[in-house]
Protein backbone atom coordinates (compact mmCIF):
# COMPACT_ATOMS: atom_id res chain seq x y z
CA UNK A 1 0.00 0.00 0.00
CA UNK A 2 0.96 3.76 -1.07
CA UNK A 3 2.01 6.10 1.59
CA UNK A 4 -1.25 8.14 -0.13
CA UNK A 5 -3.40 5.09 -0.45
CA UNK A 6 -3.08 4.55 3.58
CA UNK A 7 -3.73 8.18 4.30
CA UNK A 8 -6.76 7.98 2.15
CA UNK A 9 -7.86 4.90 4.04
CA UNK A 10 -7.44 5.93 7.33
CA UNK A 11 -9.09 9.74 6.45
CA UNK A 12 -11.93 7.76 4.42
CA UNK A 13 -15.33 7.82 6.31
CA UNK A 14 -16.31 4.35 4.98
CA UNK A 15 -16.28 2.37 8.17
CA UNK A 16 -16.96 -1.15 6.23
CA UNK A 17 -14.43 -0.40 3.57
CA UNK A 18 -12.00 -3.36 3.30
CA UNK A 19 -7.94 -2.24 3.76
CA UNK A 20 -6.06 -1.92 0.68
CA UNK A 21 -3.55 -5.21 0.70
CA UNK A 22 -0.23 -4.64 1.48
CA UNK A 23 0.69 -7.96 -1.44
CA UNK A 24 2.43 -6.09 -4.23
CA UNK A 25 4.39 -3.90 -1.98
CA UNK A 26 5.62 -7.16 -0.19
CA UNK A 27 6.04 -8.63 -3.58
CA UNK A 28 8.23 -5.35 -4.20
CA UNK A 29 10.25 -5.84 -1.13
CA UNK A 30 13.66 -7.57 -1.29
CA UNK A 31 16.00 -8.02 0.62
CA UNK A 32 19.45 -6.24 -0.72
CA UNK A 33 21.26 -9.81 -0.18
CA UNK A 34 19.00 -12.12 -2.23
CA UNK A 35 20.05 -10.31 -5.45
CA UNK A 36 23.87 -10.91 -5.92
CA UNK A 37 23.55 -9.75 -9.69
CA UNK A 38 22.78 -6.36 -8.20
CA UNK A 39 26.59 -6.26 -7.70
CA UNK A 40 28.45 -5.60 -10.98
CA UNK A 41 31.61 -7.62 -11.89
CA UNK A 42 34.26 -5.54 -10.54
CA UNK A 43 32.08 -5.41 -7.20
CA UNK A 44 31.82 -9.17 -7.00
CA UNK A 45 35.42 -9.26 -7.55
CA UNK A 46 36.03 -6.15 -5.06
CA UNK A 47 33.76 -8.11 -2.22
CA UNK A 48 35.83 -11.80 -3.18
CA UNK A 49 39.06 -9.27 -2.38
CA UNK A 50 37.77 -7.65 0.73
CA UNK A 51 36.88 -11.31 2.27
CA UNK A 52 40.22 -12.23 1.70
CA UNK A 53 41.35 -9.56 3.60
CA UNK A 54 42.67 -7.39 1.73
CA UNK A 55 42.86 -3.41 2.73
CA UNK A 56 41.91 -1.03 0.12
CA UNK A 57 44.99 -0.08 -0.96
CA UNK A 58 46.09 -3.57 -1.45
CA UNK A 59 43.06 -4.06 -3.27
CA UNK A 60 43.55 -1.33 -5.65
CA UNK A 61 47.30 -2.65 -6.54
CA UNK A 62 46.13 -6.38 -7.12
CA UNK A 63 43.13 -4.16 -9.38
CA UNK A 64 45.91 -1.90 -10.81
CA UNK A 65 43.08 1.03 -9.78
CA UNK A 66 43.26 4.12 -7.93
CA UNK A 67 42.43 3.76 -4.10
CA UNK A 68 39.54 6.05 -4.61
CA UNK A 69 38.24 4.12 -6.91
CA UNK A 70 38.56 0.98 -4.52
CA UNK A 71 37.33 3.31 -1.78
CA UNK A 72 33.95 3.69 -4.46
CA UNK A 73 33.45 0.01 -5.33
CA UNK A 74 33.36 -0.62 -1.55
CA UNK A 75 31.09 2.33 -0.35
CA UNK A 76 28.82 0.95 -3.27
CA UNK A 77 29.27 -2.72 -2.39
CA UNK A 78 28.03 -1.47 1.38
CA UNK A 79 25.06 0.14 0.00
CA UNK A 80 23.56 -1.82 -2.69
CA UNK A 81 23.48 -5.06 -0.05
CA UNK A 82 22.70 -2.96 3.12
CA UNK A 83 25.92 -3.56 4.85
CA UNK A 84 27.43 -1.53 7.28
CA UNK A 85 31.38 -3.00 7.86
CA UNK A 86 33.66 -4.67 5.59
CA UNK A 87 33.24 -7.99 8.30
CA UNK A 88 29.58 -7.84 6.91
CA UNK A 89 31.01 -8.01 3.03
CA UNK A 90 33.22 -10.63 4.06
CA UNK A 91 30.20 -12.98 5.70
CA UNK A 92 27.76 -12.36 2.95
CA UNK A 93 31.14 -13.66 0.00
CA UNK A 94 31.34 -16.77 2.40
CA UNK A 95 27.65 -17.54 2.93
CA UNK A 96 27.28 -17.24 -1.24
CA UNK A 97 30.64 -19.64 -1.59
CA UNK A 98 30.38 -23.13 -2.56
CA UNK A 99 32.49 -25.47 0.29
CA UNK A 100 36.18 -25.87 -1.13
CA UNK A 101 35.16 -29.46 -1.77
CA UNK A 102 32.15 -28.27 -4.29
CA UNK A 103 35.24 -25.61 -5.96
CA UNK A 104 37.54 -28.20 -6.72
CA UNK A 105 35.44 -31.26 -8.47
Amino acid sequence: MSLEQAIEYALSDEEEREPPTLVPVLEQQRQPDERPERLTRREREVALLVARGLTNRQIAQELSVSRNTTNNHVARILRKLGLHSRAQIAAWVTERRPPSSERNR
